[in-house]
């Protein structure tokens, strides 16, 4: 377990320039801290326990601010960035070398047995404040912007921003740079301002057509200017 510690330190220092020593990751990072808690309380459960790991985890969440469920299955590399609001379900599953900011949620929407959270690939960045709702997908290498809402599943490397999110990958090849928060600030398009012109445009369309069928010619004449 120690081993498995000394590299999730050692991937943080690689993902977080603010990161400036080993000695700061292990007494500052609320994330490193819930994660520990996590791996304890997962211990405990895989071994057929439920109260202990259920209290260790809100212990964590007590201290940390951050709820890890012990039943999730976490894989190595897991980085909680700044912490804090974060809940992951029983039945989520979460790759290897993911990353994941404060006020994310990887949450179910049933109530029946069986998964019901997020199965999260390799390599994903999941932005602040981002939803993922159910037993939806995330293909290795996705990124999740910050509040993005995700309810479907989400192929590999793709770009997921909006409500509800969507996809704007340039690209289906492997990001080859790490990006903060899920996205950079070149691949992020201006999604509300976007649907406002379309709208505006499918207005300005209605509205011509309308005053062609009901003044004819010259009254359609009027709006095309405008």
């Amino acid at each position: 377990m120690f081993g498995r510690f000394n590299r999730e330190i050692n991937s943080i220092l690689q993902r977080d320039p603010a990161a400036k020593s080993r000695l700061e990751i292990i007494f500052c990072y609320a994330g490193f801290h819930a994660v520990i808690y996590y791996r304890i309380s997962h211990w405990l459960w895989q071994r057929g326990l439920r109260f202990w790991p259920r209290w260790i985890s809100q212990f964590g969440r007590f201290i940390t601010g951050v709820e890890i469920h012990p039943g999730a299955t976490i894989g190595e590399n897991f980085f909680i960035d700044h912490g804090m609001g974060v809940v992951i379900g029983e039945t989520a599953t979460i790759g290897n070398n993911v990353t994941i900011y404060h006020g994310v949620t990887l949450g179910g929407v049933s109530d029946k047995a069986g998964i019901r959270h997020p199965q999260i690939g390799d390599n994903v960045i999941i932005g602040s404040g981002a939803q993922l709702l159910g037993a939806i997908e995330v293909g290795h290498g996705a990124r999740i912007g910050s509040n993005a809402v995700v309810v479907k599943d989400v192929p590999p490397n793709a770009t997921m921003v909006g409500v509800p999110a969507r996809n704007v990958a340039k690209s289906t090849k492997p990001e080859e740079q790490f990006a903060a928060y899920g996205v950079s600030g070149d691949d992020v398009p201006d999604v509300v301002m976007k649907n406002f012109d379309e709208m505006e445009k499918t207005i300005r369309d209605l509205t011509k057509r309308l005053a062609e069928l009901e003044g004819g010619d010259e009254a359609a004449k009027k709006w095309e200017g405008n």
